[in-house]
């Protein structure tokens, strides 16, 4: 093995390899019995919410359609999975397809930052069988994923409010650096302020946020004597960033501060707490610094921002971590609805799926959601209707430019603004009635009956 490679840092030309082993076996069966080129669909779905959610916001597209631009297999790919031994008896056209591979199918698609919920398609891929079918866990790896943070994080901004600062500090807990990256992309387009994570803000043309960390306190106050002496240094060479002041004693750190700042001796613009009873504590350091923004972190979530502001909490703003990037996951799957015109289902005891290519039909009254249908394309849209899904590729070429950020968090904001109170509440929410349609309710029958 080449000690390179096990860095594990996937580039793009290794994304055709990032798949699971049965997706290149069954694509060997599928070109040895005839079926490759068959055309077919699959769609992308959570059977269930998350525990404790009300509804989903997509995310993650972006990455499919890149992911999907960049689908190749590269010499160097054929030659490694041929050196495994396992495809010595797949067929020769098995090799041709992966040697001359390039996505040539359609993708419907919900925009991202759209509310959604189970058994509603976050897209759906009509290609050849193959295609369709190998392309499967990269998507469900961005869509889960993405799709958990961005849900977390439009709570966040609905429970906080406008005026909130949120940013995401979680690069430390997500679970790989590439996790890193989405949970930032995904936490920003839903909500959140910015993120800590330097590579992700440039990339995703935002300025890094942060403040400074208990080591540089206990650092200079152990060499030159004071917390104050800390707080002195970081503000000498940054002027505008917040100061942690809970090392030691919170309150006497404050105290300290509000002395200084009266003597003319510093300008404070922001604080930040991170550990302590943080309801007893801001109140306490808002008293003696009355004109600083205080910012809290700590393993803080929705329900955590939501009991310090119903205890009267005095806080600006808060940093997102640990319970951000990870969590109880969206457990989407990826299932064939049609294969060469037949429509398909699953039958399985709590897993069965609904067959044919489908539409989300929205209905509004004003600017409120009242209901969800799920129907076939084929449907039309009833009154006061819109469907969801959009053709985002046509014949394995892009129909849009890629999003801006901003554009995504106003679809997000708008989205979640349009769902009932109890659909967004925190506790025991309500999530919107999906009514299945007339038609796909027959077609569900008949397919059964096969």
């Amino acid at each position: 093995m080449n000690p390179k490679d096990q860095e594990l840092i996937p580039t793009a030309e290794d994304y055709s390899l990032l798949t699971d082993l049965y997706q290149l076996t069954m694509t060997a069966c599928y070109s040895g019995e005839g079926l490759a080129q068959k055309p077919a669909s699959f769609e992308l779905f959570a059977r269930r919410l998350p525990n404790g959610f009300g509804y989903l916001i997509a995310m993650g597209l972006a990455q499919v359609l890149d992911y999907l631009e960049q689908f190749r297999f590269s010499p160097q790919a054929l030659d490694a999975l041929k050196e495994t031994g396992i495809f010595q008896g797949a067929p020769e056209q098995f090799w041709s397809l992966l040697a001359e591979a390039s996505f040539t199918g359609d993708v419907w698609a919900v925009p991202e930052g759209t509310a959604i919920f189970a058994n509603e398609p976050f897209l759906r891929v009509d290609a050849p069988l193959w295609q369709a079918q190998i392309v499967e866990t990269y998507l469900l790896n961005t869509i889960n994923y993405q799709t958990l943070i961005a849900t977390k994080a439009a709570r966040l901004r609905d429970v906080a409010g406008a005026e909130a600062t949120l940013l995401e500090f979680g690069t430390r807990r997500a679970f790989s650096p590439q996790a890193s990256l989405w949970a930032a992309r995904a936490a920003i387009a839903a909500g959140l302020d910015g993120t800590s994570n330097v590579l992700a803000a440039l990339k995703l043309g935002c300025q890094p946020q942060g403040t400074m960390a208990h080591a540089l306190v206990m650092a200079i106050t152990a060499v030159s004597g004071s917390e104050q002496d800390a707080f002195t240094a970081f503000y000498r060479y940054f002027p505008n960033a917040p100061l942690l002041i809970d090392t030691y004693d919170t309150v006497a750190a404050a105290k300290s501060l509000a002395q200084r700042i009266a003597a003319g001796e510093i300008q404070v613009t922001g604080v930040r707490l991170d550990s302590g009873d943080l309801v007893t504590l801001s109140q306490k350091v808002r008293s003696h610094l009355p004109n600083v923004s205080i910012f809290a972190s700590g393993d803080l979530d929705e329900y955590e921002i939501a009991r310090l502001k119903q205890a009267g909490a005095c806080i600006d703003g808060y940093g997102l971590g640990t319970r951000l990037v990870t969590g109880n996951p969206v457990n989407g799957v990826y299932k064939l609805v049609e294969i060469d015109g037949i429509p398909t289902m699953k039958q399985s005891s709590s897993k069965i799926t609904y067959p044919g290519r489908k539409q989300i039909y929205r209905q509004f009254h004003q600017d409120t959601v009242i209901k969800d249908r799920l129907g076939l394309m084929s449907e039309s849209c009833q009154d006061h209707e819109q469907p969801l899904l959009e053709q985002v590729i046509k014949q394995g070429q892009r129909l849009k430019l890629p999003e801006s950020l901003d554009v995504i968090q106003k679809r997000t904001a708008a989205s979640v603004a349009s769902l009932a109170t109890s659909t967004r509440q925190l506790h025991q929410p309500t999530p919107l009635p999906v009514e299945i349609s007339d038609a796909l309710q027959q077609l569900t029958i008949a397919t059964s009956k096969r």
